[in-house]
Protein backbone atom coordinates (compact mmCIF):
# COMPACT_ATOMS: atom_id res chain seq x y z
CA UNK A 1 0.00 0.00 0.00
CA UNK A 2 1.38 2.73 -1.50
CA UNK A 3 1.04 6.48 0.85
CA UNK A 4 -0.34 9.75 -1.30
CA UNK A 5 -0.59 12.74 1.16
CA UNK A 6 -2.26 15.44 -0.20
CA UNK A 7 -1.64 18.23 3.00
CA UNK A 8 0.39 20.53 3.34
CA UNK A 9 1.54 19.15 6.47
CA UNK A 10 1.78 15.48 5.90
CA UNK A 11 3.86 13.70 8.42
CA UNK A 12 6.75 12.12 6.28
CA UNK A 13 6.84 14.23 2.62
CA UNK A 14 6.12 17.73 4.12
CA UNK A 15 3.65 18.52 1.53
CA UNK A 16 5.59 17.64 -1.33
CA UNK A 17 2.28 15.64 -2.90
CA UNK A 18 -0.15 18.85 -1.96
CA UNK A 19 -0.70 19.71 -5.33
CA UNK A 20 -3.11 17.87 -7.28
CA UNK A 21 -0.63 17.23 -10.00
CA UNK A 22 1.65 15.77 -8.00
CA UNK A 23 -0.92 13.40 -6.00
CA UNK A 24 -2.00 11.94 -9.25
CA UNK A 25 1.50 11.66 -10.64
CA UNK A 26 3.02 10.03 -7.29
CA UNK A 27 -0.17 7.65 -7.27
CA UNK A 28 0.97 6.75 -10.89
CA UNK A 29 4.19 6.62 -10.43
CA UNK A 30 3.52 4.42 -7.34
CA UNK A 31 1.54 1.61 -9.03
CA UNK A 32 4.52 1.58 -11.86
CA UNK A 33 7.05 0.94 -8.77
CA UNK A 34 4.78 -2.17 -7.75
CA UNK A 35 2.13 -0.72 -5.47
CA UNK A 36 -0.91 -2.76 -5.73
CA UNK A 37 -3.32 -0.70 -3.04
CA UNK A 38 -2.64 3.91 -3.07
CA UNK A 39 -3.89 5.18 0.01
CA UNK A 40 -4.85 8.74 0.07
CA UNK A 41 -5.58 11.16 3.07
CA UNK A 42 -6.46 14.76 2.88
CA UNK A 43 -5.55 15.62 7.20
CA UNK A 44 -2.55 13.96 9.35
CA UNK A 45 -3.46 12.05 12.16
CA UNK A 46 -1.69 14.04 14.00
CA UNK A 47 -3.24 16.36 16.43
CA UNK A 48 -4.16 19.94 14.92
CA UNK A 49 -7.12 22.13 13.93
CA UNK A 50 -9.88 20.66 12.43
CA UNK A 51 -10.33 20.93 8.87
CA UNK A 52 -13.81 21.19 7.33
CA UNK A 53 -14.81 17.59 5.97
CA UNK A 54 -15.64 19.93 2.12
CA UNK A 55 -11.76 21.13 2.70
CA UNK A 56 -10.97 17.38 3.35
CA UNK A 57 -13.42 15.90 0.69
CA UNK A 58 -12.00 18.79 -1.78
CA UNK A 59 -8.08 17.70 -1.19
CA UNK A 60 -8.96 13.55 -1.97
CA UNK A 61 -11.57 12.75 -4.18
CA UNK A 62 -10.07 14.67 -6.88
CA UNK A 63 -7.18 12.36 -6.46
CA UNK A 64 -9.44 9.08 -6.94
CA UNK A 65 -11.01 10.48 -9.53
CA UNK A 66 -7.73 11.76 -11.19
CA UNK A 67 -5.77 8.38 -10.94
CA UNK A 68 -8.98 7.04 -12.33
CA UNK A 69 -9.18 8.86 -15.53
CA UNK A 70 -5.69 8.46 -15.73
CA UNK A 71 -5.88 4.35 -16.29
CA UNK A 72 -4.76 3.44 -12.52
CA UNK A 73 -6.14 -0.17 -11.79
CA UNK A 74 -4.58 -0.08 -8.41
CA UNK A 75 -7.12 -0.93 -5.38
CA UNK A 76 -8.04 2.80 -3.82
CA UNK A 77 -8.55 3.59 -0.26
CA UNK A 78 -8.95 7.16 1.51
CA UNK A 79 -7.52 7.57 5.35
CA UNK A 80 -10.42 9.57 6.27
CA UNK A 81 -12.57 9.41 9.25
CA UNK A 82 -15.49 11.55 8.37
CA UNK A 83 -18.25 9.66 6.41
CA UNK A 84 -18.84 12.64 4.42
CA UNK A 85 -15.78 12.66 2.76
CA UNK A 86 -15.93 8.58 2.10
CA UNK A 87 -18.39 9.06 0.99
CA UNK A 88 -17.03 11.79 -1.69
CA UNK A 89 -14.25 9.71 -2.29
CA UNK A 90 -16.42 6.64 -2.81
CA UNK A 91 -18.03 8.31 -4.83
CA UNK A 92 -14.86 9.24 -7.19
CA UNK A 93 -13.89 5.39 -7.42
CA UNK A 94 -12.32 4.79 -4.00
CA UNK A 95 -13.08 1.19 -2.78
CA UNK A 96 -11.82 0.93 0.81
CA UNK A 97 -12.09 3.39 3.71
CA UNK A 98 -9.21 3.56 6.02
CA UNK A 99 -10.50 4.65 9.19
CA UNK A 100 -7.00 5.76 11.82
CA UNK A 101 -9.83 6.61 14.53
CA UNK A 102 -11.99 3.37 15.08
CA UNK A 103 -15.18 4.22 13.75
CA UNK A 104 -15.16 7.49 15.49
CA UNK A 105 -17.37 8.61 13.62
CA UNK A 106 -20.72 6.32 14.02
CA UNK A 107 -22.50 7.24 10.33
CA UNK A 108 -18.98 5.45 8.58
CA UNK A 109 -19.86 2.00 9.40
CA UNK A 110 -23.56 1.93 7.73
CA UNK A 111 -22.11 4.35 5.08
CA UNK A 112 -19.43 1.52 4.00
CA UNK A 113 -21.61 -0.94 4.17
CA UNK A 114 -24.24 0.92 1.67
CA UNK A 115 -22.23 1.38 -0.84
CA UNK A 116 -20.26 -2.59 -1.12
CA UNK A 117 -16.77 -0.73 0.20
CA UNK A 118 -14.00 -2.67 2.33
CA UNK A 119 -13.17 -0.62 5.68
CA UNK A 120 -9.53 -0.88 7.92
CA UNK A 121 -9.97 -0.78 10.88
CA UNK A 122 -6.97 0.55 13.27
CA UNK A 123 -6.97 0.61 16.95
CA UNK A 124 -6.16 4.55 18.45
CA UNK A 125 -7.70 6.13 21.64
CA UNK A 126 -7.58 9.99 20.84
CA UNK A 127 -10.48 11.51 19.52
CA UNK A 128 -9.28 12.67 15.49
CA UNK A 129 -6.55 15.13 15.79
CA UNK A 130 -6.69 15.46 19.65
CA UNK A 131 -3.52 14.94 22.12
CA UNK A 132 -3.79 12.01 24.13
CA UNK A 133 -0.73 12.38 26.69
CA UNK A 134 0.78 8.94 28.14
CA UNK A 135 -0.69 6.47 27.20
CA UNK A 136 -0.51 3.80 29.56
CA UNK A 137 -1.35 0.00 28.60
CA UNK A 138 -1.24 -2.98 30.84
CA UNK A 139 -0.83 -4.99 28.01
CA UNK A 140 -0.81 -3.50 24.86
CA UNK A 141 -1.47 -6.18 22.59
CA UNK A 142 -4.26 -7.33 24.97
CA UNK A 143 -5.92 -4.32 24.93
CA UNK A 144 -5.78 -3.66 20.94
CA UNK A 145 -6.66 -7.36 20.31
CA UNK A 146 -9.92 -6.46 22.51
CA UNK A 147 -10.31 -3.07 21.05
CA UNK A 148 -10.68 -4.73 17.70
CA UNK A 149 -12.62 -7.33 18.42
CA UNK A 150 -15.22 -4.21 19.39
CA UNK A 151 -14.89 -2.53 16.62
CA UNK A 152 -15.11 -5.43 14.53
CA UNK A 153 -18.41 -6.37 16.14
CA UNK A 154 -19.65 -2.67 15.41
CA UNK A 155 -18.97 -2.99 11.75
CA UNK A 156 -20.54 -6.20 11.22
CA UNK A 157 -24.01 -4.75 13.35
CA UNK A 158 -24.05 -2.09 10.73
CA UNK A 159 -23.91 -4.70 7.67
CA UNK A 160 -20.11 -4.54 6.31
CA UNK A 161 -19.51 -8.16 5.53
CA UNK A 162 -16.80 -10.14 7.61
CA UNK A 163 -15.17 -10.34 4.06
CA UNK A 164 -14.93 -6.91 3.68
CA UNK A 165 -12.92 -5.95 6.69
CA UNK A 166 -9.30 -5.26 7.17
CA UNK A 167 -7.64 -4.70 10.91
CA UNK A 168 -4.94 -2.37 11.96
CA UNK A 169 -2.91 -2.45 15.46
CA UNK A 170 -2.39 1.05 14.51
CA UNK A 171 1.66 1.09 15.18
CA UNK A 172 2.55 4.35 16.90
CA UNK A 173 -1.44 5.41 17.06
CA UNK A 174 -1.42 6.73 20.78
CA UNK A 175 1.46 4.61 21.55
CA UNK A 176 5.19 4.67 22.69
CA UNK A 177 7.80 3.34 21.18
CA UNK A 178 7.96 0.38 23.31
CA UNK A 179 4.32 -0.38 22.75
CA UNK A 180 4.70 -0.45 18.74
CA UNK A 181 7.98 -2.68 19.61
CA UNK A 182 5.70 -5.02 21.58
CA UNK A 183 3.18 -4.81 18.76
CA UNK A 184 5.10 -5.83 16.52
CA UNK A 185 6.87 -8.55 18.26
CA UNK A 186 3.59 -10.20 19.48
CA UNK A 187 1.54 -9.22 16.03
CA UNK A 188 0.43 -12.78 15.75
CA UNK A 189 -1.44 -12.36 18.52
CA UNK A 190 -3.77 -10.21 16.43
CA UNK A 191 -3.20 -11.80 13.26
CA UNK A 192 -4.86 -14.75 14.79
CA UNK A 193 -8.19 -12.47 15.30
CA UNK A 194 -8.57 -14.25 11.14
CA UNK A 195 -9.28 -11.36 8.87
CA UNK A 196 -6.18 -9.74 6.90
CA UNK A 197 -4.03 -7.31 8.77
CA UNK A 198 -2.23 -3.79 7.67
CA UNK A 199 0.92 -2.86 8.95
CA UNK A 200 1.69 0.97 8.58
CA UNK A 201 4.94 0.98 10.15
CA UNK A 202 6.62 2.99 7.43
CA UNK A 203 9.49 5.58 9.26
CA UNK A 204 7.43 5.98 12.22
CA UNK A 205 8.69 7.36 15.19
CA UNK A 206 8.90 3.84 17.28
CA UNK A 207 12.04 3.23 14.04
CA UNK A 208 13.52 6.42 15.05
CA UNK A 209 13.77 6.34 18.54
CA UNK A 210 15.33 2.77 18.39
CA UNK A 211 17.88 3.64 15.33
CA UNK A 212 18.50 7.75 16.50
CA UNK A 213 17.29 8.83 12.91
CA UNK A 214 15.27 11.46 11.37
CA UNK A 215 12.67 10.34 9.07
CA UNK A 216 14.84 10.94 5.90
CA UNK A 217 16.98 8.21 7.39
CA UNK A 218 14.54 5.01 8.39
CA UNK A 219 13.99 3.69 4.95
CA UNK A 220 16.52 0.25 6.18
CA UNK A 221 14.40 0.05 9.67
CA UNK A 222 11.37 0.42 7.90
CA UNK A 223 12.22 -2.46 5.87
CA UNK A 224 13.03 -4.62 8.66
CA UNK A 225 10.22 -3.90 10.71
CA UNK A 226 7.69 -4.49 7.50
CA UNK A 227 9.39 -7.70 7.41
CA UNK A 228 8.99 -8.81 10.93
CA UNK A 229 5.46 -7.73 10.29
CA UNK A 230 4.98 -9.79 7.46
CA UNK A 231 6.31 -13.15 8.93
CA UNK A 232 3.86 -12.55 11.49
CA UNK A 233 0.85 -12.42 9.80
CA UNK A 234 0.78 -8.84 8.14
CA UNK A 235 -0.61 -9.22 4.61
CA UNK A 236 -0.65 -5.30 3.98
CA UNK A 237 2.30 -3.40 4.34
CA UNK A 238 2.02 0.35 4.28
CA UNK A 239 4.72 2.02 2.93
CA UNK A 240 6.55 5.46 1.40
CA UNK A 241 9.21 3.72 -0.27
CA UNK A 242 7.78 1.93 -3.10
CA UNK A 243 10.28 0.36 -5.50
CA UNK A 244 12.51 -0.78 -2.10
CA UNK A 245 9.20 -1.96 0.00
CA UNK A 246 8.31 -3.91 -2.80
CA UNK A 247 11.49 -5.68 -3.84
CA UNK A 248 11.09 -6.42 0.07
CA UNK A 249 8.06 -8.15 -0.42
CA UNK A 250 8.55 -10.15 -3.49
CA UNK A 251 11.59 -11.54 -1.27
CA UNK A 252 9.61 -12.05 1.82
CA UNK A 253 7.29 -13.62 -0.77
CA UNK A 254 9.69 -16.21 -2.87
CA UNK A 255 11.03 -17.37 1.37
CA UNK A 256 7.59 -17.96 2.38
CA UNK A 257 7.13 -20.11 -1.05
CA UNK A 258 3.70 -17.47 -2.18
CA UNK A 259 5.27 -16.42 -4.69
CA UNK A 260 7.63 -17.76 -8.00
CA UNK A 261 10.82 -16.48 -8.58
CA UNK A 262 11.30 -13.75 -11.42
CA UNK A 263 13.03 -16.29 -13.43
CA UNK A 264 15.69 -19.13 -12.97
CA UNK A 265 19.60 -19.37 -13.98
CA UNK A 266 22.02 -19.46 -11.44
CA UNK A 267 23.51 -23.11 -11.56
CA UNK A 268 20.64 -24.38 -14.10
CA UNK A 269 22.85 -24.89 -17.19
CA UNK A 270 26.04 -27.29 -17.67
CA UNK A 271 28.59 -25.03 -15.85
CA UNK A 272 28.83 -23.49 -12.72
CA UNK A 273 27.48 -19.48 -12.45
CA UNK A 274 29.40 -17.77 -9.70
Amino acid sequence: MAIINRTPDSFFDAGATFALDKAVGAALAAEAAGAEWVDIGGVPFAPGPPLPWQEEAERVAPVVAGLRSAGGRAIVSVDTFDHRVAEAALAAGATVVNDTTGLSDPELAPLVAERGAHLVLTHSLAAPRTVYPRPHYDDVVHEVRAFLEERIERALAAGVPEERLIIDPGHDLNKNTLHSLELTRRLPELAALGLPLLAAVSNKDFIGEVLELPKAQRLAGSLAAATVCAEGGARILRMHHVAESVSAARMIEAIQGWREPAYLLHNQGEINLP
